[in-house]
């Protein structure tokens, strides 16, 4: 009985290191969900999604780039920020706890089409699977154009009862310099998305 839970918790250590290790050569895509720890202080640990600019924020540090790089990297990037709050070097931990949707994962669920339309780099159609979000959908566009309005995105969104257009608006701008949004709406068939133009001084 012994013998089989010492094999048991040998057999857990050795996935827990190939996870890590598989992780470590992962480079990070934007969708990506992040799971961020500091030892130090607890308070600062949270999830964080990386952006379609392939950056997130993250307390004390702001604005974090993410997209292309390896766990090992962010870790690095943070510490590297937030040392000057801390009397001895801050210990961070970085880990994925969520891939962004892919065309290439399509297909275990119900795939729904949303549009793209506006400054971004990657406009069109694009089939996603049921359940995902804005933020995620974005990560889809390619990024935004020079000439984006980032604080004015819509999302718009026919209802088939009445047959009228609803309009739902994002400070996208606020969310990447750190702003709670109050919830990431998760995208209907038919939803669009429209990445408006910056005005003269905007």
């Amino acid at each position: 009985m012994k013998l089989t839970m010492i094999v048991q918790v040998l057999f857990a250590l050795v996935v827990s290191v190939v996870s890590a290790s598989a992780q470590g050569n992962y480079l990070i895509q934007p969708g990506d969900r992040l799971a961020i720890e500091v030892l130090e202080d607890t308070s600062l640990n949270r999830q964080a999604l990386v952006l379609p600019d392939g950056r997130f924020s993250f307390p004390l540090a702001g604005s974090v780039a993410a997209g292309g790089m390896t766990t090992d990297q962010v870790q690095r990037a943070i510490a590297g920020r937030i040392a000057g709050n801390f009397a001895v070097e801050p210990t961070v931990f970085v880990s994925i706890v969520g891939l962004a949707p892919t065309q290439e994962g399509i297909g275990d669920g119900d795939i729904i089409t949303v549009y793209l339309m506006g400054e971004v780099l990657a406009p069109g159609a694009k089939p996603v699977e049921t359940g995902t979000t804005l933020l995620q959908a974005l990560s889809q566009s390619g990024g935004f154009s020079p000439f984006a309005a980032t604080k004015r995105l819509q999302l718009r969104r026919l209802d088939p009862k009445s047959g009228q257009q609803r309009l739902y608006k994002i400070n996208y701008k606020a969310i990447a310099r750190g702003a709670q949004m109050s919830q990431d709406p998760v995208l209907r068939d038919g939803d669009v998305i429209i990445v408006p133009e910056r005005r003269l001084f905007e």
